[in-house]
């Protein structure tokens, strides 16, 4: 079975010189050999107890006392469904020793420390037995370091060939196997050694190597695996599967030989076919926009290594059928939206969706652009882009919970200026059309009247406005310019879905965020996000707004919204058609929708959120909301007006 070639690779690198040497002196007789190798043994075993006095300078070993290997961070969906995985170099989950495969340690024991139960940390005697079986057997089936040598190595060690450090590996060995049971030293090990394609640990390796957690491994996969930690890369079945096979017949026969296992168990290893997995290290996100903006949270709370190397457990908040759908209504909506030539450089259109439940704030999807691949930039997230008459909604409950107005009150729509700096600010109805005099704030509101709403802004003070945005969670700059009603501010659509989430919960508010839990690997909770919602909103007004706003859609600007059941939004168009804008809601979910271009040049003349934008909102909803009961807002009747 056998080659030449085989054999050199697996001989262990300590070993070699000295397996040459023997080579080189094969006429000296077996006896000869041995009383030189059992002096020499004693000799070394003497040295090294001098060694562990005079070696003070070593690395203290003690520290492995609560040594907690680097590990993966895991990303899942709300309901537990995979999303992401992150790790820096070493891609590991850690496993406790008892959910290990005992074929898969006993495999691991026979060729690497099959006296790893009697010695304590070096096995001088061992090293000369090891020459000889590999002698006899022409092939490498036996090292000379023990399992807490290349543990020690691994961990404290540099990987040069030097003698010092060959020393050094011993002392600390014999240290280590003075302060840990021999079943800790084998739960770090098997936690600890690489097997190849960025596999760090049995646990991680297995469900690579097998599809399958690392108790449920076999005696062939056991064996197989025990293989390739002298050379993993060059004996990965991924690279050569043959030649894994190989190294697995030599696992089978060394257990064989220490009777582990029978001559049955070895054939019926042999025969038993092998199916296997993929490589999991740095594979791609199910969903990058989500895990980006989830890492950002968790790096923010926890710090960069604590995510990399922490082995968090990550509940998000997104739900991973909202988030397909997100993505894909995305995606068609551009490519409808291109069609109709709304964008002055297709290139560079896209498209910002969030969706947030009111009753949690939990994000429950978000598409940060059209294609992730083609551009990384969140806009959902990221891109701070004025939100037009998006914004008008809190200056009229900033009017309503001051007690002074109320949905049916009579604002002016007549002409009107003001002093603004060395100038003087007339604000003019969309499109420069007229005036309609005598309106309500309901109606004003359903046809989206720039001249009430910032009359409105003026009475009720846009400080008082600023500091409802704040209360709703609204982070971005704002100055109390005049404009500020028409949305002379740059928000996020993250930023929109959210505050609008609170007006759809009649004032409840909960921090907005896309992570529910984050545990540690053995299930200790790092971070509960479990919503505890405070009334921040005079509730009366805000039903009352949710009232004028269902009005939006049923008979003003943003009837392409309709639903067939109670929803209530508002439309955003900015007067430059840079950016276009909807933002609706109904009792159980708020999204928010962006259309514009990255390079802020204008859309199309005509585009607004009423035409273009309210329909990509509505595809999304009318799907997202099936099954989900038809709920009514409360009447502001319920409530107590302020």
């Amino acid at each position: 079975m056998s080659t030449n070639a085989i054999e050199n690779n697996e001989r262990d690198n300590n070993s070699a010189p000295l397996f040459e040497f023997v080579q080189s002196v094969s006429k000296v007789t077996a006896g000869t050999i041995l009383c030189i190798t059992m002096l020499a043994s004693s000799v070394v075993a003497g040295g090294l107890v001098g060694l562990a006095i005079s070696f003070r300078n070593l690395p203290d070993v003690r520290i492995l006392l609560s040594y907690t290997p680097t590990e993966t961070t895991h990303i899942y969906d709300i309901n537990g469904k995979p999303i992401a995985s992150i790790h820096d170099e070493a891609n590991r989950d850690i496993v406790p020793l008892n959910q290990i495969s005992p074929d898969l340690k006993r495999a691991v024991l026979a060729i690497e420390d099959s006296n790893f139960y009697t010695h304590k940390g070096i096995n001088p005697s061992g090293i000369g037995r090891a020459f000889f079986v590999n002698l006899e057997k022409g092939k490498t089936v036996e090292g000379g370091s023990t399992m807490t040598m290349q543990l020690v190595k691994n961990l404290f060690l540099s990987p040069r060939r030097e003698l010092s450090r060959k020393i050094a590996e011993a002392v600390m060995a014999i240290r280590l196997e003075q302060i840990l049971k021999k079943e800790q030293i084998l739960e770090l090990y098997l936690n600890q050694v690489y097997w190849g394609h960025n596999l760090y640990g049995v646990e991680t390796a297995s469900q690579s190597y097998f599809g399958k957690s690392s108790a449920n491994l076999n005696l062939a996969e056991g064996a197989m695996m025990a293989g390739l930690i002298s050379a993993p890369e060059e004996y990965s079945p991924f690279v050569n599967y043959k030649l894994a096979k190989q190294r697995q017949e030599i696992v089978l026969d060394r257990m064989k030989e220490l009777k582990w296992i029978t001559a049955q168990e070895h054939t019926t290893a042999l025969k038993t076919p092998i199916k296997l997995g993929q490589i999991t290290s740095f594979s791609k996100s199910q969903v990058p926009y989500v895990t980006e903006a989830v890492v950002d949270e968790l790096t923010k709370r926890f710090g960069r290594d604590a995510v990399l190397k922490g082995g968090m457990r990550v509940q998000t908040t997104i739900d991973l059928k909202l988030q397909r759908l997100a993505e894909t209504t995305v995606k068609n909506s551009h490519e409808r939206l291109s069609n109709y030539g709304i964008y002055r450089d297709p290139e560079q259109g896209q498209i910002a969706l969030v969706a947030v439940d009111p009753r949690t704030h939990f994000v429950k999807a978000m598409a940060g652009g059209v294609d992730y691949k083609r551009s990384q930039y969140n806009r959902a997230i990221q891109a701070r882009r004025q939100p037009g008459s998006a914004f008008k909604p809190f200056v009229y409950y900033t009017a309503f919970a001051s007690g002074n107005f109320t949905p049916d009150s009579t604002v002016m729509d007549t002409p009107v200026s003001y002093r603004d700096g060395d100038g003087y600010y007339s604000p003019q109805n969309y499109g420069g059309g007229g005036f309609s005099g005598a309106v309500t704030i309901r109606r004003a509101l359903e046809i989206s009247l720039n001249v009430p709403a910032i009359k409105v802004g003026q009475a009720v003070g846009l400080n008082k406005v600023i500091e409802v945005c704040r209360i709703l969670g609204i982070k971005s700059p704002m100055e109390p310019v005049i404009s500020l009603p028409l949305g002379a501010v740059d928000l996020t659509p993250l930023e929109m879905a959210g505050a609008f989430a609170t007006f759809a919960n009649n004032g409840w508010h909960s921090d907005t965020t896309f992570i529910a839990q984050v545990s540690d690997s053995s299930g200790n909770v790092l971070l509960d996000n479990t919503p505890k919602p405070k009334l921040v909103l005079n509730s009366w007004a805000a039903a009352s707004l949710n009232n004028v706003l269902q009005g939006v859609i049923n008979q003003g600007t943003a009837t392409a919204a309709k639903l067939g059941r109670p929803a209530a939004g508002k439309t955003g168009t900015t007067s430059s058609e840079r950016d276009i804008w909807f933002v609706g809601y109904v009792p159980q979910l708020s999204v928010a929708v962006w259309v514009g271009s990255d390079d802020y040049r204008p859309l199309s003349y005509g585009a607004t959120g009423g035409t273009m934008v309210a329909p990509v909102w509505r595809d999304f909803m009318s799907q997202a909301l099936e099954g989900v009961p038809v709920e009514n807002f409360k009447p502001a009747s319920e409530f107590e007006r302020p």
